[in-house]
């Protein structure tokens, strides 16, 4: 029981110290929600937001990349973003506490060449820095979300390092619930358009309102089941998008239907017993071709068995293998962002399954993006 103990302790320590608050001193001040804009309509202003310290994912130092500071030497290429929101999820809560868990995860992931790629992505030609957590509050979904936007818009607002190969820095958010990705799909547009999203997921997440969410309210309309559908509506992404490890139930066919009509191809999960690893990369370089790509991976496209951490696991699921050679296969895609999201560590093991396969897929995703320069 002593080393439970002791690894909630290193976690709840990764989540105080990248948080907006002071949790260790009875009665302080609170630091004010970073989003402050009166009504909620205007422009924001970064207003006291709080350097952040710890431990980045793989051991970066964190960097304030909020400050107000323009220079040579605050740039770079690739920022690392977590997004602590678990309060649009169906179903079980927890993946706040996913980016800090995804952190300590990637902590072998700080040194030495890829077997795979002869690559060491941390030291190639890109600047890739964390910047630690967006302040999301917990107490008002569309609030924390727009927070997040804006915290996106801020990191992506400066030039990038390496100009003479990338324009705009590009992000990797660690969930945190999948609604987040909207957060993410809103803040992108504006630099590169509408772009395809690879949407590695057990579930569609295209539900209409009226099918999950907006038949108990307008607010919860908005949720991890739905984004996708307000993607399509806020025309973020293309008709080109495709899902990947699709196996969970839909109320019935009109979700089907409704899905196509935002865009979306599909690959089951079961297809991949079919047509093999090389036929799903086929299938999703095919989909996407000749255009920008965002990919955002919810972990429960891998099997319980692999990923038990989740807010809504679904037997039958690729292993962490697999997606693994499946994302390699996406090398050459010119990809503007991504995401790993819904990893919820109280479900995970003793042996933090679940966050060490969150990291290996985020340190995927960077190594995509490394060997990939995009310019605007």
């Amino acid at each position: 029981m002593w080393w439970q103990l002791a690894v909630w302790a290193s976690l709840a320590q990764g989540v105080v110290g990248l948080s907006a608050y002071d949790y260790n001193t009875p009665g302080a001040q609170q630091v004010r929600f970073w989003l402050n804009d009166g009504d909620g309509d205007g422009d924001v202003s970064v207003t006291q937001m709080p350097f952040l310290t710890g431990t980045g994912f793989a051991t970066l130092p964190v960097t304030d990349c909020f400050a107000d500071d323009d220079s040579e030497a605050s740039r770079y290429d690739i920022a690392i973003l977590g997004a602590p929101h678990d309060t649009t999820t169906t179903g079980r809560p927890g993946a706040r506490f996913g980016p800090p868990a995804i952190r300590l995860g990637s902590n072998q992931k700080t040194y030495g060449l890829s077997v795979y790629t002869g690559r060491d992505a941390l030291k190639d030609w890109a600047t890739v820095v964390d910047c630690g957590d967006a302040k999301m509050t917990w107490l008002d979904n569309r609030h924390a979300l727009k927070t997040l936007e804006h915290a996106h818009r801020k990191i992506s607002g400066r030039p990038a390092k390496s100009g003479e190969r990338s324009s705009v820095p590009r992000i990797i958010t660690l969930g945190g619930d999948h609604t987040t990705t909207l957060a993410a799909l809103r803040a992108t547009e504006k630099h590169w358009g509408p772009v395809s999203v690879v949407h590695f997921d057990s579930h569609i997440d295209t539900w209409d309102p009226k099918q999950l969410g907006g038949g108990v309210s307008d607010y919860a309309a908005l949720n991890h089941g739905t984004f996708l559908h307000f993607a399509h509506e806020e025309n973020l992404i293309l008709n080109s998008s495709i899902h990947a490890g699709i196996r969970a139930q839909v109320s019935d066919e009109s979700d089907m239907r409704h899905d196509k009509e935002c865009g979306f191809h599909s690959i089951t999960a079961r297809d991949i017993d079919f047509i093999g690893i090389r036929g799903v990369i086929d299938r999703i370089r095919e989909s996407v071709k000749g255009t920008r790509v965002y990919i955002s991976v919810d972990i429960d496209v891998l099997d319980p068995a692999f990923a038990p951490a989740t807010g809504t696991p679904e037997v039958g699921g690729w292993s962490s293998r697999e997606l693994g050679t499946i994302l390699a296969g996406l090398e050459g895609l010119e990809i503007i962002g991504g995401d790993v999201v819904e990893v919820a560590p109280p479900y995970d093991n003793n042996a933090a399954t679940t966050a060490l396969a969150a990291a290996e897929i985020a340190f995927g995703l960077l190594e995509l993006m490394v060997s990939t320069p995009v310019k605007v």
